[in-house]
């Protein structure tokens, strides 16, 4: 039987632009920005995202960081590890799309690929939207199996224009599987 969700996806009014994915960087975090480390996977950030204290995160992730303008959060980065069982990437994926709020428009699950310990990784990304207190967020989750094979997810949202189409895809390029 498989264990359910216990991803509390909550967003802080956040979420992010939809992109493609891939660039010749695939793994690294881009000059001048940082990186949110777990033991099972990595992904790097802009310098405008500030990274949560474990006492700041929810207790379902393992990493965080946020975007804020004007007092408010716009935009988020987490990492989930470990939250379902799973035998795939797919099944992952699955999961981790229990997390996106009710009434939210999926865009599809596609496979893309991430670094990871015996090179390149299968993963999925799920595309989605919705809108918060009036505020259309954009939001990109991508799942997979770390090297343990266990899940993890990586989801990155913005309000509408928050987080640059060109960030997006740096971001999801730098997601990294680690070995464990």
């Amino acid at each position: 039987m498989r264990r359910k969700t216990t991803g509390s996806w909550l967003l802080a009014g956040v979420a992010l632009l939809a992109a493609g994915c891939g660039t010749d960087t695939a793994g690294q975090a881009p000059e001048g920005w940082a990186t949110l480390r777990t033991p099972a996977v990595t992904v790097a950030h802009p310098p405008a995202f500030v990274p949560q204290s474990d006492a700041q995160r929810s207790k379902h992730n393992a990493a965080a960081a946020t975007l804020t303008a004007d007092g408010k959060a716009v935009g988020m980065i987490t990492v989930q590890l470990d939250y379902t069982e799973a035998d795939s990437a797919e099944e992952a994926a699955i999961a981790a799309e229990a997390g996106i709020a009710l009434g939210s428009k999926l865009q599809g699950q596609r496979e893309i690929r991430v670094e990871g310990p015996r090179g390149e990784e299968e993963a999925r990304r799920v595309d989605f939207e919705f809108t918060q207190q009036g505020t259309r967020i954009k939001g990109v989750i991508v799942a997979g199996l770390d090297a343990r094979d266990r899940a993890y997810a990586v989801r990155i949202d913005a309000a509408g224009g928050r987080l640059a189409d060109g960030d997006l895809k740096k971001i999801i390029a730098s997601i990294t599987v680690m070995k464990r």
